[in-house]
């Protein structure tokens, strides 16, 4: 059996647990191929750019369990997790995925909705009568 690398990403709401073989660069995500579950061309090329930055496009098989928040975030969640595991892999290829800011996780979260208010921030509408 190959060496499985295994690695988590998140952002936002969205979590990938993700593991990568050596192979011929499928990538498979909660079972399905990736032009599948993400038919936008965008979210591929976001989820391809770790391989594209590194040169190593149609070397590792990957399967991705993800799980939570919306389509972008979990594109993002799934490029931080194939960072993650490169670099595990190979540390040669951590200085360029760290100037890419690829082995980031963005911490923005949404605010929690506060009481007294409408939404986090947003008050309700004044009524001077």
């Amino acid at each position: 059996m190959a060496e499985v690398t295994n690695t988590l990403g998140r952002r936002k709401t969205a979590v990938a647990r993700l593991y990568m073989t050596p192979g011929k660069g499928e990538i498979i995500i909660n079972g399905r191929e990736i032009k599948e579950y993400f038919p936008s061309e965008i979210l591929q090329i976001i989820v391809n750019q770790p391989f594209a930055l590194t040169k190593t496009e149609g070397t590792y098989d990957v399967k991705v369990n993800v799980d939570g928040g919306g389509i972008k975030g979990q594109a993002e969640a799934i490029r931080l997790a194939i960072s993650r595991a490169l670099q595990e892999i190979d540390s040669e290829l951590r200085p360029p995925l760290k100037k890419e800011g690829f082995l980031t996780r963005d911490p923005r979260m949404v605010e929690r909705k506060k009481p007294g208010r409408r939404k986090a921030r947003r008050r309700f509408q004044f009524s001077k009568r």
